[in-house]
C-alpha cells in the first residue's frame, strides 16, 4: 500500500457518515465535484484493467460505466442527490469513460437503471430508507459476474422513458475502485477493491494518480492480501518487526515493480513511476516518518528507473514481467 498504513469492474464514491437530519445539505457543486473525481478514476481504472488483462487470472467485463445507489447518500442529501443525479431508481449511472464500451452503447451520465440482464432493480426508495451501499454492491456483482464475451442487456429510465441498452464488454482485470474521502492521501488495496484516497484528485494529474492505482492494483493481481493472511502476517503494531516487516516489504516491492508494467501496457509513459516518487514521494511515504515496510522514495525511484529503462527497450505490449508467476507462491 502507498500510505504509512496496512490496513474497494467499477467505481463508486465512499461516502463519510451522513449528517443528522437538521444538518445542512451540501451543494449540487459538492456531488458534481465527486462525480469529477470518480470519473477520473474510472477513466484511469478502465485503462489499466483492460490494457492490463493478460496479466490477471480473475478477470471481468469492464464497460467503463461506474454507478451508485441514492441509498448511499444519507436521507438529509438525497434531495440534493436526485437532483444532481437524476435518480429514477435506486441504480443510477454516475458517470460514462469517454470512449468505453458504455458511452459506445449511448449511456449517459444521470440514467437510472431499471434491469441489468434479468436482475430487476429496485424502485426510488423512500427518503428515509437507512443509508448503505448494499444495493449498489448487488448491481455491481451481477455486472461483474456477467460473461465477458456476452452482451450486458440493460433497461435505463432517462427522463421518464425506458430504453434498452445492449453494451459489448472488454475483459479485464476484476478489481472496484473507490475514492475514499477523509483518508487525505492514503491509498489501499483489500485484494478485492482498490481505495484512493479524495487528496489525490487535488493537485495530481491523472498520470501521477495513476501510478498509485496501478501499486494498488497489483496488490491485487498478486493477491498479498491473501498470502500475506496465509502467512499469518501482523499488519497492526507489529508489522515493522521480524518476518512481518520483511515479507510486506517484498509484496511492496513487488507491486511498485509490478506497477509500472501495468502503467507501460496502458500507454502510460513508465517513467512517469520514478519521477512521481522523486517529486511528490515525501508527501505521500512520510519522509523520515515513514513506515518501514515500505522502500524510501528515493530508494523506488532508482528501482523503478532501472525498470522503466528496460521497459522502454522491450518491444511489444502486453508485457508480463516475471513477478506475475509468484501470485500462487506462499510468502515465506
Amino acid at each position: 500500500m502507498i500510505a504509512n498504513f496496512l490496513p474497494l469492474l467499477m467505481l463508486t464514491v465512499a461516502l463519510p457518515a451522513a449528517a443528522s437530519p437538521a444538518a445542512e445539505a451540501p451543494p449540487a457543486a459538492f456531488f458534481e465535484t465527486l462525480r469529477t473525481a470518480d470519473l477520473r478514476l474510472a477513466t484511469i481504472a478502465y485503462r489499466l484493467t483492460t490494457a492490463n488483462a493478460a496479466l490477471c487470472d480473475r478477470l471481468q467485463p469492464q464497460i467503463g460505466m461506474p454507478i451508485h445507489a441514492l441509498t448511499q447518500y444519507g436521507p438529509a442529501v438525497r434531495t440534493v442527490a436526485i437532483t444532481t443525479f437524476g435518480f429514477e431508481t435506486t441504480i443510477g449511472v454516475e458517470a460514462v469513460v469517454p470512449g468505453g464500451p458504455a458511452a459506445r452503447a449511448g449511456v449517459r451520465a444521470n440514467d437510472s437503471i431499471v434491469t441489468i440482464n434479468d436482475a430487476v432493480q429496485p424502485p426510488l426508495p423512500g427518503m428515509d430508507a437507512p443509508e448503505g451501499a448494499g444495493t449498489r454492491d448487488a448491481a455491481e456483482a451481477t455486472i461483474a459476474g456477467s460473461p465477458i464475451a456476452k452482451p450486458l442487456q440493460l433497461t435505463i429510465l432517462r427522463g421518464g422513458q425506458r430504453l434498452p441498452v445492449v453494451i459489448t464488454p472488454v475483459a479485464g482485470c476484476r478489481s472496484r475502485f473507490e475514492v475514499l474521502l477523509g483518508s487525505g492521501l492514503d491509498a489501499s488495496a483489500d485484494g478485492s477493491v482498490v481505495q484512493i484516497g479524495e487528496k489525490f484528485f487535488d493537485g495530481y494529474t491523472d498520470d501521477e494518480i495513476a501510478v498509485v492505482v496501478a501499486h494498488e492494483l497489483s496488490h491485487n493481481i498478486l493477491r498479498h492480501r491473501d498470502r500475506l493472511d496465509a502467512a499469518k502476517i501482523n499488519r497492526g503494531l507489529l508489522a515493522e518487526l521480524g518476518r512481518n516487516g520483511r515479507l510486506i516489504r517484498e509484496t511492496e516491492d513487488q507491486a511498485d515493480l509490478l506497477g509500472i508494467y501495468l502503467l507501460a501496457n496502458a500507454g502510460y509513459d513508465p517513467m512517469s513511476a520514478p519521477a512521481f516518487w522523486r517529486q511528490k514521494g515525501g508527501r505521500i511515504d512520510g519522509g523520515l516518518f515513514r513506515s518501514r515496510t515500505h522502500a524510501s522514495s528515493k530508494a523506488r525511484a532508482e528501482m523503478l528507473e532501472v525498470a522503466a529503462r528496460q521497459i522502454a527497450a522491450t518491444p511489444g505490449r502486453p508485457i508480463i514481467p516475471p513477478v506475475v508467476a509468484t501470485r500462487d507462491v506462499p510468502l515465506r
